[in-house]
């Protein structure tokens, strides 16, 4: 299959400093230094080093006899790999008349699929899914609560933890969203997708945690693990579409559009602090992995918004702070009446 550059996809590409169609087709490779912006290149080290971190800590887990996080880890990169594609590459897939261009990456350290899939990106995933599920096992509400309440809280987490990456990246030109798409881009919170925002940042994760959870973590018979984890990937993306059928009955009308995906969205933030403020489970030690990244992940991205000098499309910064805050207090909740650190 020819790797295509349309229109859309021309300017865009002009836009963040390079030419899609001067890509290489299969996999690219540049120098950090010699990136469009400063913080590229320590985006890339703080989502490269998480996923490293986060296999780590699940090979671990599972050593313990906990193949959840490893079946996570792995699942969440089937899900990649089901999902990313047919967004970068519409045309492959009979897509581009429904779905149009949506967006584009700028150039990374490196870059795959003809400079439209990061590296980092690839991280993303296991590094982002371990993340929201380590601070919603390790505050205990798995255990107290069960799979369903915990993928709430998973979703919950992955909205406030991802919304500060989300709203940032146009600005700072990590990538940029196609404004003429009017079928997935629009209606849009400042300069991102409500579809990013909802579907993504939060529906997705929790699907893919409830699925992981209730097929991996149980009894080890029936299915192998590893078919077990490729069900969770695969069936993930299906879940997003699920909860994108209430918007879709009022396609073109965006205003209508805007409203369900907002309440929506609303019904994540209630739910979730519901589950986390009247959380008593009892706790599970902490391991190191919950105990460092999900703060150092925080406090990167507020030196990338304080620092943020970036001349691409703004984010609303209202609701970054409001996710910011809100977790901030996660971790607060976390942090404190914590047990004593375990290893794994």
């Amino acid at each position: 299959m020819s790797v295509a550059c349309g229109p859309d996809a021309d300017a865009l590409t002009r836009g963040l400093g390079f030419d899609c169609h001067d890509v290489a087709p299969v996999v690219s490779v540049r120098l950090p230094w010699t990136l469009a912006h400063w913080t590229m290149p320590l985006l890339e080290l703080l989502v490269v080093g998480g996923a490293v971190f986060a296999l780590v800590h699940a090979v671990k887990r599972y050593r313990a006899g906990d193949p959840v996080n490893l079946a996570l880890w792995w699942a969440s990169l089937v899900y990649l790999f089901v999902t990313e594609p047919p967004l970068y590459f519409p045309e492959w897939f009979g897509l581009d008349r429904i779905y149009g261009f949506i967006f584009a990456h700028n150039e990374f350290t490196v870059q795959f699929m003809a400079d439209r899939l990061p590296l980092y990106i690839v991280a993303f995933y296991p590094a982002f899914s371990q993340l929201a599920y380590e601070l919603v096992r390790a505050l205990g509400i798995f255990r107290g609560r069960g799979p369903f309440a915990g993928a709430v809280a998973v979703a919950f987490a992955c909205q406030v933890f991802y919304e500060v990456f989300d709203q940032l990246g146009p600005r700072l030109r990590w990538w940029a969203w196609n404004p003429g798409n009017r079928i997935v881009n629009h209606p849009a919170l400042a300069s991102v997708p409500m579809t990013s925002v909802l579907l993504f940042a939060s529906v997705s994760f929790g699907a893919l945690t409830y699925l992981v959870v209730r097929l991996a973590g149980g009894p080890r018979r029936g299915w192998p693990l590893v078919v077990r984890t490729l069900v969770a990937g695969v069936l993930t993306p299906p879940a997003m579409a699920i909860a994108g059928i209430p918007s879709s009955l009022f396609d073109g009308n965006t205003t209508a559009q805007a409203w369900i995906l907002g309440a929506e969205l609303a019904l994540v933030w209630v739910a979730g602090i519901a589950i986390l403020v009247t959380n008593r489970a009892e706790r599970p030690p902490q391991s190191a992995f919950v105990r460092i990244y999900p703060a150092v992940y925080l406090g990167a991205l507020a030196v990338f918004w304080i620092a943020a000098d970036g001349s691409g499309p703004a984010g609303s910064v209202p609701y970054a702070l409001a996710c910011f805050a809100a977790a901030g207090l996660v971790l607060v909740a976390l942090y404190r009446k914590a047990r004593a650190p375990a290893p794994v």
